[in-house]
């Protein structure tokens, strides 16, 4: 479950999330893409760790921003856990501070070197508030501040071609957004490519793989994977098989059966000893 931000802020911020765990186990964690970028801010005495390819580790900040994913990245979280995640919308970035998505894709920057002093500020202010409900505050008028009077040129395309791709589920082609939105494919790719990061084809195969997971989420008892991928709209099931695979590392059946999701894009192994406490909710 999400919180959502301030009402003025949902053009740029899609929701919040608050994590929280008790003890000093690791906890095993698969970030993978969504089709949006994200901050994250670390509370208590927490390490986050991003385990390489060769099994290497590199201590990440406590507070970071990450673009858009072209594979799925491992951590490990230390000691007694709380994290706030700022889930951006998929041009949110690009339209609160004007920067191109490019310059964040695959990378984890340090705040501070996005926002500057105002990082620390922040960061101070949501470590002095335990209530969430004063956190969320403290977030909202961070960004409220940053809100444009003026939106980017670009997202009289972006917007409705987001839509378009997110109506259909991800299951169009580059010519039916061309025919949709009236401008020449070279034109989007580059406004997609700034605003957002990725090519529309690699965002349609996002929300393709995204829908499927809604599916598999609220599937009942009697309906099976591969019905599921159907009506997701894969051609088979050996074909969501390997798109599956190549954007979470695991197969669906493994995805169900190995992981509790802490998000739909975030996921912690169940071979660690103690999982989250999961996801506050202010509505609860």
């Amino acid at each position: 479950m999400q919180i959502l931000p301030s009402k003025k802020l949902l053009p740029y911020i899609k929701h919040y999330l608050f994590l929280e765990s008790k003890g000093q186990t690791i906890k095993k964690l698969r970030l993978f893409s969504d089709g949006n970028t994200g901050l994250v801010v670390c509370f208590k005495n927490s390490v986050i760790v991003e385990v390489k390819k060769d099994n290497s580790l590199n201590c990440l900040p406590n507070s970071f921003i990450y673009g858009q994913l072209s594979e799925f990245k491992d951590l490990q979280l230390m000691n007694e856990t709380s994290l706030l995640i700022v889930v951006f919308q998929p041009s949110g970035l690009n339209g609160l501070l004007g920067i191109s998505a490019n310059y964040v894709n695959d990378k984890i920057i340090r705040t501070e070197d996005i926002f500057g002093l105002q990082s620390f500020i922040l960061q101070e202010k949501l470590s002095y508030n335990i209530n969430i409900e004063a956190k969320i505050n403290v977030v909202n008028e961070f960004f409220l501040e940053l809100v444009p009077k003026h939106s980017l040129s670009n997202q009289s395309l972006i917007l409705p071609s987001l839509n378009f791709i997110v109506k259909y589920k991800g299951s169009i082609t580059v010519k039916q957004l061309v025919n949709h939105v009236g401008y020449t494919e070279r034109h989007i790719e580059r406004a997609f490519g700034e605003s957002i990061g990725i090519t529309p084809k690699k965002f349609g195969n996002i929300v393709k793989l995204h829908s499927f997971l809604k599916l598999l989420k609220n599937k009942s008892g009697d309906c099976n994977i591969t019905a599921l991928c159907y009506e997701a709209g894969y051609s088979d099931q050996s074909h969501l098989i390997k798109e599956f695979r190549k954007y979470t590392g695991i197969t669906p059946t493994q995805y169900l059966n190995d992981t509790s999701r802490l998000a739909i894009n975030f996921m912690e192994f169940k071979s660690a000893q103690k999982l989250m406490s999961g996801l506050y909710n202010l509505s609860k």
